[in-house]
């Protein structure tokens, strides 16, 4: 099929790929030039695991290109879809402008009709609107259909998480229109539903929102785990070995972040004030996760008494594992936050530095070139994001390198026990302090 993918971020170029991989002639739109040419140079301006070399592979097999025009993508795709960004306002809404933007230019070019899908995780009704801004602005009898399919990718895993979803999700109300997104994901081996419209906008911001009450609710049971003396990884294992919760999303931590969650559950608040059934259950989750920071900063504070001055090694500035976002990353929140009571901050982070070097607060931190180097001379340790490299670090080469051996742990990765016997007091998540041995 001819489909056409509007918005080339991080949703859009992911699919984008993910279509042509399976067979599909993709045209993926972007209105910034220097993105288009820097994709049509063959290079990603995000780091993503195995989407490079599929963009790649499939712009040469000429499955998938890149332009400026949305006239273009118009003209080429049997589908169209909607991946702009709906970035937040101050009251938690979501601003729609880019989205009524796109409905608008694709009006200015319908001559036969399209399905027209929104990707962007939107508020329920926005379906509605689409098609009424479409078909105010578009010619006179031209046929169209608006559709919705919620995306659910991870970041870290999207690729995956495209072309062996769990589930596929699209929300219309038009057979001819449903018919033709059956055959857009046909290529896929995965249960679809199929909803009104309504429906699957609202599921998408369910999901994110149950998912972020997940991780909210196992970093409430970290803090009753120390004052009780029980070990919060013990506890997730044992409730998440219950077939009916999961033991996915129970990892306690320093709270979640990124681009999605902390948007998303603010914008499914502001939809449901906007309806008159308030949804207190995620202002709740909400005080959690910015507690969990507070606390950490406690523990830092209680062990070092005073942070100004102090050298400190911070492992990660993305906002999780397998990326370089760091956007709404708690881990950069953290690096401010010393900053701002005069710590002296080294940090390091596998794939995030570059995108870290755009945000103000890094003109005020050392980057180093890897974990070890950034430990160096350090009074502490803090980890902030959970890569897999921080977990297997050598800690008697670590012991070595720092001045004084503490580590705050906000992602659970080290063992406690492995860490007191190299010498290091160790503070996580949940786990209580374990001095050291040696």
């Amino acid at each position: 099929m001819k489909l056409t993918i509007i918005g080339s971020g991080y949703v859009g170029l992911t699919s984008g790929a993910c279509f042509a991989e399976v067979g599909h002639h993709v045209v993926c739109v972007d209105n910034d030039p220097q993105k288009v040419e820097t994709l049509l140079a063959g290079q990603i301006p995000i780091y993503e695991p195995g989407l490079e070399e599929m963009v790649k592979k499939n712009v040469a097999a000429r499955r998938l290109r890149f332009t400026t025009s949305t006239e273009e993508g118009v003209d080429h795709g049997e589908v169209l879809f909607i991946a702009v960004p709906t970035p937040p306002q101050p009251d938690g809404s979501v601003d729609l402008s880019f989205i009524e933007k796109v409905a608008r230019e694709i009006s200015q070019y319908l001559d036969s009709y399209r399905v027209i899908v929104d990707k962007s995780t939107v508020p329920v009704k926005t379906g509605e609107r689409v098609s009424q801004t479409i078909r105010r602005y578009a010619k006179p009898g031209v046929e169209f259909d608006v559709v919705s399919n919620p995306e659910f990718l991870r970041e870290g895993s999207a690729v995956v998480d495209l072309m062996k979803p769990d589930r596929i999700v699209i929300g219309g109300n038009s057979d001819r229109a449903l018919a033709l997104m059956q055959k857009v994901y046909e290529p896929f081996v995965a249960p679809v539903l199929v909803t009104d419209i309504n429906s699957a906008e609202l599921i998408k911001h369910a999901a994110n929102s149950f998912l972020a009450l997940k991780i909210s609710y196992i970093n409430a049971l970290a803090e009753i785990c120390e004052s009780s003396g029980a070990d919060v990884l013990k506890v997730a294992e044992g409730i998440g070995a219950d077939k009916r919760i999961g033991r996915d999303f129970l990892s306690a931590g320093l709270g979640y972040g990124g681009s999605c969650f902390p948007k998303d559950i603010a914008a499914f608040i502001a939809i449901t004030e906007q309806l008159g059934i308030p949804f207190d259950l995620l202002k709740e989750v909400q005080r959690i996760n910015a507690r969990q920071l507070n606390r950490f900063l406690d523990s830092i504070r209680e062990a070092l008494w005073v942070l100004k001055d102090k050298k400190l090694a911070v492992w990660g500035l993305a906002f999780k594992p397998n990326t370089d976002d760091v956007r709404s990353s708690v881990a950069m929140n953290l690096v401010e936050r010393l900053v701002a009571e005069g710590a002296d901050v080294t940090a390091y982070d596998p794939k995030a530095m570059e995108k870290a070097k755009s945000l103000p607060v890094t003109g005020k931190i050392k980057l180093a070139n890897s974990a070890l180097e950034a430990a160096t001379g350090a009074e502490a340790l803090i980890i902030a994001t959970e890569w897999h490299e921080f977990a297997s670090v050598d800690l008697a080469e670590l012991r070595q390198v720092m001045r004084t051996p503490l580590i705050f742990d906000g992602r659970n990765l080290i063992d406690p026990v492995a860490a007191a016997d190299f010498g290091f007091q160790y503070r996580g998540i949940g786990r209580g302090v374990m001095e050291a041995r040696a």
